[in-house]
């Protein structure tokens, strides 16, 4: 099953599939919200699903997927090659992480490994996620400071550290500014500090330790 919001490279993904002799498309969404009705409607062995679409995103469908249908393999193809959108889409389920730059191959390819239970990442993504596991964490998390904090906590507490804005966090989490605001205010409080400068102060004075 394809979730895609834009109908031109909808079309374009499914005359490909169309020349294989070993894949269907069986049903298309153009939301997340068509993309939840759809599976519990047609049962796909995957969905590939896109990230952003009008609506419930790609990564808040996919979780809704898999909670509700663990059979069900969704890989994504979008544009985003950000670690956070990488990494939040494996949290949640998602088998597969292809940029809708790779070639035909690359795509069936990746259709048919995770389609047979496989992981697959676009050779990009790959070698950025082996840079990134190489690196030193950014917010030492085994400091006492910050044993309060859940994951997602920390995730924006790294961003307030590099200085990003709410509306930035929000961005790049795929998650309302409204709820960056509410994280962030948990995150002072759990933290005992009066604003998020202090809060920085406090990851780069963990930094120097």
């Amino acid at each position: 099953m394809i979730a895609e919001d834009h109908p031109l490279f909808r079309s374009g993904v499914r005359n490909l599939l169309r020349t294989t002799d070993d894949l269907e498309v069986v049903g298309e969404a153009a939301s997340g919200e068509e993309a939840l009705a759809l599976v519990e409607q047609l049962q796909p062995d995957l969905v590939l699903m896109d990230i952003r679409m009008p609506g419930m995103n790609g990564i808040e469908a996919t979780r809704l997927i898999k909670e509700t249908h663990p059979a069900v393999e969704v890989l994504i193809l979008t544009m985003f090659r950000d670690d956070q959108s990488v990494f939040t889409a494996m949290r949640v389920g998602a088998k597969g992480y292809i940029l809708k730059d790779s070639d035909e191959e690359e795509l069936l390819q990746s259709i048919r490994m995770v389609g047979n239970g496989g992981a697959v990442f676009s050779s990009d993504i790959a070698g950025r996620m082996m840079h990134y596991f190489s690196q030193p964490q950014t917010v030492p998390a085994q400091d006492p400071a910050f044993a309060e904090l859940t994951k997602r906590e920390m995730a924006i507490l790294e961003r307030i550290a590099e200085g990003d804005s709410n509306a930035e966090i929000a961005a790049r989490l795929h998650i309302s500014s409204k709820t960056v605001a509410n994280y962030v205010s948990n995150i002072l409080n759990k933290l005992q500090v009066s604003d998020r400068h202090a809060a920085k102060r406090l990851v780069q004075k963990a930094r120097e330790e």
